[in-house]
């Protein structure tokens, strides 16, 4: 498994903070003012996520017994061991597997985490008490590529919008019980904060019930359609709350999307189109973009077209911090291509009007 030096860490920092503070010299945002919130987020965030550099960590389960066995109210106990410079510590932790179309197409699962308050006070997990974690799909050299797209979708998303679930890279020794034997795995995968941690940290709370598209925050469903549209993802519905959350905060209804692992982004081998009935056109590959937004103010669409458009070597260089761990080069070139040819759509007014304005939904 590959680790960045402390060094090269440190040069990929400074590199991003010159590109964001390009950004914002060359381009004043009017959307989503964000004072109070961004400004001061740091100095709420659980330490978990206060660092981008990878998280190690070790676990040991029985792959076999966690899909089989646990669901929503049953829980594996068992012990996560995570890195503190060159130190280890540990915690008893309580697994589960997640996800259900990954438990039966997967080798592995992804997994729900849970830790006990009283056990995580002035360790790294204090304030995050229960995560989920995004693991390799099969075994297969290379799968992990498909991991760090997932993972770069998040960071996309982090970075255009204000509303969004924070991620922690991880790289992971997995020790899997076999019976009498033992096999080791080694991947990187990541972890993805709580809702009920995100709604602490915007004085807000979630929304379970069913709420029209059309009754949410404007700017935000637009910052959200764009999103998904960039990373060709269908697997959502704002109207049924699949794969999307619904925050509600200062008297506005955020949609916070989630699990892109559908997308033509990732590309996956298992993944499909789906969720594209009532939408005007169609496609036949994830790797295809289709248009899922609804009607709204122009002048907003073209307010987050130029949000998007100011931001591209921000986002671009999110995918650049992970260029090294990749183990096949080529998908990291495929990831870099898709993302330029979603701003050569945004760039092209006839582009433009033909893949998004001419798509906007109205149910």
């Amino acid at each position: 498994m590959r680790i960045l030096r402390a060094e090269t860490i440190r040069m990929k920092t400074i590199r991003k903070c010159l590109v964001m503070l390009t950004g914002l010299l060359a381009f004043s945002p009017v959307l989503f003012a964000q004072e109070g919130i961004e400004g001061g987020l740091g100095d709420v965030l659980p330490e978990l996520f206060r660092t981008e550099a990878p998280l190690q960590i070790k676990l040991r389960y029985s792959n076999k017994f966690l899909k089989r066995e646990t669901n929503d109210s049953t829980y594996l106990e068992s012990m996560i061991w995570f890195s503190r410079g060159d130190l280890w510590d540990s915690l008893p932790v309580n697994l589960r597997a997640r996800g259900n179309f990954r438990r039966k197409t997967c080798y592995f699962a992804p997994l729900k985490l849970k830790f006990r308050k009283s056990k995580t006070a002035s360790t790294l997990f204090e304030g995050s008490e229960k995560l989920k974690m995004v693991l390799p799909c099969q075994l297969d050299r290379n799968t992990g590529d498909y991991v760090l797209k997932e993972y770069l979708a998040y960071k996309l998303y982090e970075t255009i919008a204000p509303y969004h679930f924070k991620t922690r890279l991880t790289e992971i020794s997995l020790f899997e019980e076999r019976g009498k034997r033992e096999v080791t795995h080694e991947f990187f995968g990541f972890l993805i904060e709580d809702m009920d941690y995100l709604c602490e940290r915007y004085g807000g709370q979630e929304l379970k019930r069913l709420v029209h598209p059309l009754q949410h925050d404007d700017e935000a469903s637009v910052f959200n359609a764009f999103f998904e549209f960039m990373i060709a993802n269908t697997d959502y519905s704002t109207k049924q709350q699949h794969n999307q959350n619904l925050l509600f905060t200062e008297k506005r209804i955020i949609p916070v999307p989630y699990d892109f692992d559908m997308s033509g982004l990732v590309n996956a081998p298992y993944a499909a189109v789906t969720n594209i009935q009532n939408l005007s056109g169609s496609i036949t590959q994830v790797t295809d973009r289709i248009y899922k937004g609804y009607e709204r103010d122009p002048d907003i669409l073209d307010g987050v077209r130029r949000e998007f458009l100011g931001k591209r070597s921000e986002l671009m260089a999110e995918l650049d911090e992970i260029e090294s761990y990749f183990q096949d080069i080529n998908q990291f070139r495929e990831a870099q291509k898709f993302l330029e040819a979603f701003f050569e759509i945004l760039e092209d007014d006839k582009k433009f009007e033909k893949q998004i304005l001419n798509r906007l939904r109205t149910r």
